[in-house]
């Protein structure tokens, strides 16, 4: 049993405990709810045969202190008492409520739907009727579950999003540590290819070949520098974001496959961005490579950069195979990927470059069988 599926395992195991937990606390307030209701009841009744009593009893007669206690200890339940003629009595009801028949009227079907009215009867003649509502605790008794699971609910997320920030606060700093250390590994033989290519520009070498060596070996610094810079707050300045989206498509472009046809367009000749040239790079070249594996290869990749108000977009096109508009959200989570070798960290890197180092969006723009294309928008200068 590997890591993952022991993981798995030990939470269905937790939700079923919290679930466990949960219902015997509902199936325990509820029992206590309803032995507390028959209290309720068993109390009316009593207060009913009070009620009888002082019906009974004669102008002259002298009540018992029990059935006078009985009848005015009870100051918390809402009691409606209405006699064979219609008339009607109140206890515990708002004193401004009480010469309201239409208000009174509703409070008997409430009362009604709440409990079963007592009748008080005297030799098989119906003299009273007792309808009584939930008292004040066993109202708040009645919400004590919602109350409950809303505090468990609240305590489990707090939970949730502890342990879920802890986890990506864990796992960028891994990835900021391998970062660092690769771009460390690098330049070591990096020092030693511009050592090599140094000695070539004095051999009788065609001048072609240490160019090229040298556009490299740019590259490789600037591959550097992009793992160095991971973990830390990129410095942001203004570029114009034309020519380093330029500079990009013509790296690509030359090595790329001949059966890749590459075109870029712009409906502007310069526009200045709050930008980290190298970071924003290895978006665009994170995109192409995207392209490119969609089409297997061989197709067309178009980059286009459009100007609309303080807004400028940079279109990606490719002819691929297109992703289904179910994935549109997904495909920019880490490890989400259709590659069979593929880590699924392209995408998810690129979304952090843009929207959290420079602010910006990124989003499918459409896709279909015909291809895809991504849209990056920066705020211009």
């Amino acid at each position: 049993m590997n890591f993952s599926t022991k993981r798995k395992t030990s939470n269905i195991i937790l939700l079923i405990s919290a679930f466990i937990i949960v219902s015997l606390i509902l199936w325990n307030t509820n029992s206590f709810f309803k032995k507390f209701k028959e209290e309720e009841r068993l109390k009316m009744e009593i207060w009913a045969t009070a009620q009888l009593e002082l019906i009974q009893s004669s102008v002259d007669q002298e009540l018992g202190n029990l059935t006078l206690k009985v009848l005015g200890n009870n100051t918390s339940t809402p009691m409606i008492l209405v006699n064979e003629e219609g008339s009607y009595k109140t206890h515990n009801i708002p004193e401004d409520k009480i010469a309201d028949s239409a208000y009174i009227q509703k409070k008997i079907a409430q009362f009604k739907s709440e409990n079963q009215p007592i009748e008080i009867i005297q030799e098989d003649e119906l003299l009273e009727t007792l309808y009584y509502g939930n008292s004040e605790v066993l109202n708040k008794l009645k919400y004590y579950p919602l109350a409950l699971l809303l505090i468990i609910f609240l305590f489990g997320a707090v939970i949730f999003f502890f342990f879920r920030t802890n986890k990506a606060s864990e796992q960028n700093k891994l990835w900021a540590g391998m970062a660092k250390e690769t771009a460390h590994q690098i330049g070591t033989p990096l020092t030693s290819l511009l050592g090599w290519n140094e000695l070539l520009k004095s051999e009788d070498i065609n001048p072609e070949v240490t160019q090229e060596i040298a556009k490299d070996i740019d590259r490789l610094e600037t591959i550097t520098e992009r793992f160095s810079k991971i973990g830390s707050v990129p410095e942001l300045r203004e570029h114009d974001i034309v020519s380093e989206t330029k500079k990009a498509y013509d790296y690509l472009k030359q090595r790329s496959s001949k059966l890749v046809h590459f075109s870029f367009s712009s409906n502007v000749d310069e526009a200045k961005v709050l930008m980290n040239p190298p970071l924003y790079n290895w978006s665009i070249e994170n995109l192409v490579k995207n392209g490119i594996d969609a089409m297997k290869g061989k197709g067309n990749i178009a980059i286009q950069i459009e100007k609309k108000g303080q807004n400028i977009h940079i279109l990606v096109s490719d002819t691929g195979h297109g992703i289904p508009k179910s994935n549109f959200q997904t495909i920019f989570n880490p490890g989400v990927t259709s590659k069979q070798r593929g880590w699924g960290l392209g995408l998810s890197l690129v979304k952090r470059i843009v929207e959290e180092y420079h602010k910006g969006k990124i989003k499918v723009f459409s896709s279909s069988k015909e291809g895809t294309i991504m849209q990056i928008s920066l705020r211009a200068q």
